[in-house]
């Protein structure tokens, strides 16, 4: 079972409110439905959903509902849910703003003033045409897919007014509305209710969160590490030079300690060497007295080679 399934499992059997269940329904016939004069057609791969579906129809509508099942052998077998409204079509498609006057209204049309019907909205729409990848195998990603343009701009800014930033795509001859934020759409999750799955989600996202927290840090780590190594190799490359040109007198003591330490401890960090410093020597100095240290040495390397390519 996929995470979408399982997340649409978990909301096809959560209780509804006969008015705001409306929004949703409108979402899932005008995304989903195949419609024509003589009926209203609903093909669902889901149990759950063509469960949900037909009972909000049966006690709202008080209709008959052809029920169809069948078994699909594409790539794998699985049964299809047909579901056939052939009663009262004109009277539900315009309770469900879906058709006015005989012509297919503009989703703008819906003024979803609350943020209940805009939620409802949405939850029909992700059970018709919606999708999620499972965190655990990919990123992060959820998406709906619609034909039309003006539709998917509709639902971008119905999203945006959920303060989720989504984003739209053109893909084949369809319009893909898509997040890709961790926390956004544990948000939609949180929104639908969808409770046990968002739960899920956030699990799987803090482990990745904190597992790329520790790459990050080793990374880091390693860098440090190599960065301590390139400047005691370029330091120890200075203090031979100082003694193959008689220069180390011209240090005072202090400094002179310091490449001592230095030689003999080559791979340490600034931090490392100032504090094996100060408790060889018992004369305290921190860091910025060990970078001064280095600084004179290298000042005098400098000056040197440069009298040098004078002469």
């Amino acid at each position: 079972m996929t995470f979408t399934t399982r997340i649409k499992e978990e909301i096809s059997k959560l209780d509804y409110d006969k008015v705001i269940v409306l929004t949703e329904l409108s979402a899932f016939i005008r995304y989903d439905a195949k419609i024509s004069s003589q009926a209203i057609t609903l093909v669902i791969e889901n149990a759950s959903v063509a469960r949900r579906i037909y009972k909000i129809i049966k006690e709202i509508y008080h209709i008959n509902i052809n029920v169809i099942v069948r078994n699909q052998k594409r790539f794998r077998v699985k049964q299809i849910y047909i579901l056939e409204i052939k009663e009262n079509i004109k009277f539900i498609l315009e309770d469900l703003n879906i058709y006015k006057n005989n012509k297919k209204t503009n989703p703008q049309e819906y003024f979803l003033e609350t943020k209940e019907d805009k939620i409802s909205f949405i939850k029909g729409l992700f059970l018709a045409c919606g999708s999620i990848n499972d965190p655990k195998t990919s990123g992060y990603h959820l998406e709906f897919v619609v034909s039309l343009k003006k539709d998917a701009l509709y639902i971008q800014k119905l999203l945006k007014e959920l303060n989720l930033s989504a984003k739209v795509l053109k893909r084949s001859n369809k319009y893909m509305i898509y997040l890709k934020s961790a926390e956004e759409i544990s948000d939609l999750l949180k929104m639908f209710n969808a409770i046990n799955n968002m739960f899920y989600f956030e699990d799987i996202r803090i482990y990745r969160d904190h597992k790329n927290m520790v790459n990050r840090l080793n990374n880091c780590d390693i860098a440090n590490y190599e960065k301590s190594i390139n400047t005691g190799l370029k330091q120890l490359n200075d203090i031979k030079y100082l003694k193959e040109h008689n220069l180390v007198d011209l240090l005072d003591d202090r400094t002179k300690d310091v490449l001592k330490y230095r030689e003999k401890y080559p791979e340490s960090s600034y931090v490392e060497l100032a504090k094996i410093v100060s408790l060889e020597t018992n004369k305290p100095i921190g860091k910025s007295g060990i970078n001064h240290c280095f600084i004179k040495i290298k000042n005098i390397v400098k000056k040197h080679k440069e009298k040098n390519i004078n002469d």
